[in-house]
């Protein structure tokens, strides 16, 4: 293998034992005990030019699953999702490429999901970006592991700088764009149009915008986000969230002309 797992020797003992039983060669590597199931999943990741982290690797914070445990149920489930949002409005006449992720209370995963999205979103190829918009209690630098010096908000009250937008070096069609310092006028800096210019600038350079939100609850952020990109992904958390909460919500956003693709229900 090409990290150094499997010595000449291993590899001559693992083609022998291929050829006596018919195995594949990382079937037999795996029963002689050379190599783990997890070293065979990944070297087939890297011939596939699926990216992916070791377990071990400590660049990305570990409630990135869908970048550690590509096999993993919960990972299914966010192709799952993705794959409906493809069909429901990024391929559709009409549809954008930008939706915002919202939920009416803290804790519901907003973050979570908007952050495992966009890695499964960038393991298919397609240049992504992720916005944090939730310029009070923003998680995506401390998810991705960034720099927040600089971010939206530096963008939307025009002291930008290079760094606001950051690629993931080791999910190399992934971008973020931290919150940057918490302003003491969230709300205002949102409804100004150069939020809607950085959007058209961004959907130029990227596929897929994914714009994490602030709770409803917190203030009227996620509004004004989810008019922007005209589309938005319902987040809700089982025994967590109110039922009354979060359909107040969504006939709040019915005026304002948003697309509500779905529900998520969020479980952890």
């Amino acid at each position: 293998m090409r990290d150094g797992k499997l010595a000449p020797d291993g590899a001559d003992r693992a083609h022998q034992l291929q050829s006596e039983r018919q195995l594949r060669f990382g079937e037999a590597a795996v029963q002689l005990g050379l190599v783990s199931d997890a070293d065979v999943q990944r070297a087939l990741a890297q011939q596939f030019d699926y990216p992916y982290l070791a377990p071990d690797n400590d660049t990305l914070d570990a409630e990135l699953v869908a970048a550690f445990c590509p096999f993993d149920q919960r990972v299914e489930a966010f192709r799952a999702l993705r794959s409906q949002i493809v069909l429901r409005w990024l391929s559709v006449g009409g549809g954008g490429r930008a939706f915002s992720v919202i939920g009416p209370g803290r804790g519901d995963g907003r973050s979570y999901l908007a952050a495992n999205l966009a890695v499964v979103f960038a393991q298919l190829g397609t240049p992504t970006v992720l916005i944090d918009a939730d310029m009070r209690a923003p998680r995506q630098h401390q998810l991705f592991k960034l720099n927040n010096r600089s971010g939206l908000s530096s963008i939307l009250a025009g002291r930008g700088e290079p760094d606001s937008i950051q690629r993931v070096p080791l999910l190399r069609d992934l971008s973020v764009v931290p919150a940057g310092p918490l302003p003491p006028n969230p709300q205002e800096l949102l409804v100004r149009p150069v939020f809607q210019d950085l959007l058209e600038e961004l959907g130029e350079r990227f596929r897929v915008i994914i714009v994490d939100t602030t709770a409803a609850a917190s203030g009227a952020d996620a509004q004004f986000v989810s008019r922007a990109t005209r589309a938005a992904l319902l987040v809700v958390r089982r025994n967590h969230t109110r039922v009354g909460a979060a359909t107040r919500f969504t006939q709040d956003l019915g005026p304002a002309g948003v697309n509500v693709l779905g529900t998520v229900l969020n479980q952890f």
